[in-house]
């Protein structure tokens, strides 16, 4: 086929929402470029656990089938064994959360200026001039001496 119109397996993998579990394994393991029974293996040892039907059958998404290519790639291009593949695919998952919940954050802190300058905006122009802008107290050292003229 030519490279214009794509492999039609390519083409169902491109018009899957990513985390659909949509795809048995034997297609998995085409879109991977896997023997099924490999799958099976890095499910076994939990590298990639795909979505399950309420019969059993395994179901992988476009994550999974990517996952998949990545375990692949470590394995064979930079020769990381399994359980070290594993640590990686755990701690680039931790990394994700903790990159969405900085987002979240930001976000949260945005809305909160957002809303601190609505309620500054609110005040009327003729109490602005009695506001004053909290300072945090100085750590300068000051010390009392009495005049020697008393």
């Amino acid at each position: 086929m030519s490279a214009s119109h794509g492999e039609p397996a390519q083409d169902a993998f491109r018009a899957v929402a990513e985390d659909a579990p949509v795809f048995v394994i034997s297609v998995a393991a085409e879109l991977a470029g896997m023997h099924a029974q490999t799958l099976r293996q890095y499910d076994r040892l939990g590298l990639v656990s795909p979505g399950r039907t309420s019969g059993g059958g395994r179901r992988y998404s476009p994550r999974d089938v990517a996952l998949l290519r990545e375990v692949q790639r470590l394995s064979q291009e930079d020769g990381v064994n399994l359980a070290g593949i594993k640590r990686i695919i755990e701690l680039e998952s931790r990394v994700e959360a903790l990159q969405a919940r900085v987002h979240e954050l930001l976000d949260e802190l945005q809305h909160a200026e957002q809303r601190r300058m609505a309620a500054e905006a609110a005040v009327p122009a003729a109490y602005r001039a009695d506001l004053v802008p909290h300072r945090r107290p100085s750590s300068a050292l000051v010390v009392w001496r009495p005049r020697a003229d008393r």
